[in-house]
Parts: C-alpha cells; structure tokens; sequence
C-alpha cells in the first residue's frame, strides 16, 4: 500500500511559523490536550471473534437468531455430536472436524468450506461449496456454482428445502438468487477409477429426518418448515434421470413480479403432475436471445434491459401443451417465452442452458 507525503511549508525568517499559523498550532495543541479526534473506525461495534465461533463442543444445541450474524464470517470447528443452526446470512463459513453434527446453515455469500468432518447431516445454502478429507455427509443443499468435493468419499446430495420468515431477505443480503442451484451438479477434484465418492439422496428423503427442527426454547422462536411445498427454493430433479423424452422451456422477462410468476407456474405444473428440472435467473444480451429465442428473438429483444430472465424446465409427457395453456390462462398479461411444439423443446432447452452455463462459468 502507498504512503501520501504532503509537501513541507518552508517556514518563515528565523525559523518561525508565520503568526497565523503559531495561533493554530497553539489552539491545536490546546484542543489535543482537552480531546482527542474521533475516526468513524473508533466508532464502531467492536467484533469479537467469539459470537462468530462454535468450538469444541460437544451433545450441544447452539445456534444463532436472525440479525445476530449480519454478513460476518462464521467458525465451526471441533464438534461432536451437536445440533447447529446459523439462522442468518454470513460472509463465509468454515467447518473443521466435526463428528456426527446435525447442522444448517443460512445464506452464505462466499464460500462454505469442510475439512476433515465426519458423519454430519448438513442444510446449507450457499455462492461456493466445497469438501475436503470428509466422510458420509449427507447435505441438502442450494449452491449458485458447481459444488466440488475432494478427497470426500460417501457424500450424498439432495435439494435444499427450507423455510422462516427472514429468510428470502437472507438471500437477498447475501446476493444469491433462489433460482440458481446446481446442487446436483457435483465436481469430484480426486475421483478413483472404478468407485463413485458422491450421489444423490433419495426422492423421498425429507430435511427433518435429517436434520430436525430445533429444540431449544430461543431457536424454536424462528418459525422454520421443512415442508416442500413453502420452500424458499424450488425443489429441482437436477441431475436425476427424467420420467419423460418431452421438457418444455418457459422464460420470464424482469419486472415487478418476475419472481412471483415463476413460482406461481412452478405451482401450477408440479400440481399437474409435471416436475421441476431445473431453474436459472441469469442476464441476456441481445445476441443471446437470437441464439436462444431464434425466430421470435426480436419480440424479445427489448425486454432484456430491465434485468435477469427467469428460466425454468418442467419435464413429462405433455409438458409443452400443458405450460403454453397454463401461460395462456394464468398469466394473459404477461410476455413469457415457452416452447411451441415438443420438436423444439428439447432444443430450446439446449440452447438456453448451455448458454447460462457459459454464461456462469460452469
């Protein structure tokens, strides 16, 4: 880091300060003697690294409230057998050996990083996830990037399900959109020819069972739901194998309910028996749209300057009919892209996905 010098005043015959400037230096040093300056650095709350650490503890319940962690970075080390709940939105969270922890973690902004931990059952939401020297975690988890796994051997994946009232403001305080999750999408750093170190958690797997509504009479105040139904994220079938050769691609363009209107054909369709693949809200320029919209591009184009598109994949037989019907009826006002045909669905879908991939830098 530079140094600022200021250039020296040379001072008057005989060495003195000009008269001015003795009167300054006098009524200086006289006001340093009464106070000292104030910096808006000596202003602050002070951190203390304690309310930010979990350490050393053992068949515990412990947690944080919403507001109490506010951005800052998280510690959790040397834990056994504890029930962990962060109920916040943090800056980044490390995990180091922990053995048979239930723990879930509010919205990260950065990375969420676990060393050396053991037999843990983990909600954790997230920019970046990573495991390194870990064993059998089982996590339901939102990642905006694709999570990666190192030296980690039976890891197994499902989608983050969860909900209390703070939380879609958590998300929103730590920059992560609801829509992007590739939770499934894991990279593993050190595979081992012949064996599969990860996989997915069953369907049916509920968070509950996994990791349970907390117990203590301060944690109980946050109003959580492990239902499906009022998750904060969408349930997406990421990387499972599809029940049907038919996908239909619907876009929503920026603006005041963009997020509602997603959800809101996300409930219309999954009521209707068609699944939720995949979601991603990501910007698009206009070369964008003529590689993803194609011939009706230009109806598109002006739109794309109000903000990201929301884009989702419903999969089943029927699924193109049944989304442009759903659109036509549900929501009339509203300028949405969805597939024409069956023929070109699987194709905008390719070409939309492909293209927020690059876009991510998956």
């Amino acid at each position: 880091m530079g140094c600022f010098f200021s250039r020296r005043r040379k001072p008057a015959q005989g060495g003195q300060l000009p008269l001015q400037q003795q009167a300054g230096a006098g009524q200086d040093a006289a006001a340093g003697e009464q106070k000292a300056p104030q910096y808006s650095w000596d202003l602050r709350a002070k951190i203390d690294p304690k309310d930010y650490t979990f350490s050393g503890l053992k068949n515990e319940t412990v947690g944080r409230l919403p507001g109490k962690v506010a951005g800052q970075q998280f510690v959790i080390q040397d834990c056994e057998n504890c029930k962990i709940y962060i109920f916040d939105h943090s800056a980044t969270i490390t995990i180091d050996d922990c053995v048979n922890c239930q723990i879930f973690l509010g919205p990260i902004k950065g990375s969420v990083f676990f060393r050396d931990c053991k037999d843990c059952k983990c909600v954790v939401a997230c920019q970046q996830f990573r495991t390194r020297d870990c064993r059998k975690l089982e996590v339901f988890l939102c990642c905006a990037t694709q999570p990666i796994i190192e030296s980690s051997t039976a890891m197994k994946f499902g989608c983050f399900q969860y909900y209390y009232p703070e939380l879609a403001l958590q998300f929103k305080d730590a920059g992560l959109s609801i829509f992007n999750n590739t939770w499934s999408n894991i990279h593993d750093f050190t595979p081992v020819s012949g064996e599969n170190n990860w996989g997915l958690l069953p369907e049916t797997a509920v968070v509950q069972d996994y990791v349970p509504l907390p117990s203590s009479e301060e944690l109980k105040a946050v109003r959580v739901s492990t239902d499906a139904t009022k998750s904060i994220i969408p349930i997406t079938r990421g990387r499972r194998q599809k029940n049907s050769d038919e996908s239909c691609l619907a876009v929503f363009f920026a603006g005041d309910y963009t997020t509602a209107n997603a959800r809101k054909l996300i409930d219309e369709m999954t009521s209707k028996g068609f699944q939720l693949v995949q979601t991603k809200e990501v910007l698009m320029k206009a070369e964008d749209a003529h590689r993803v919209f194609q011939q009706s591009a230009l109806e598109f184009i002006p739109l794309l300057e109000k903000g990201p598109v929301v884009a989702l994949e419903f999969n089943g037989d029927g699924a193109v009919e049944q989304c442009r019907s759903t659109i036509n009826e549900v929501f009339s006002g509203t300028k949405v892209f969805v597939s024409e045909s069956k023929a070109s669905a699987s194709q905008d879908v390719d070409n939309f996905y492909n293209f927020a991939d690059m876009q991510m830098g998956m």
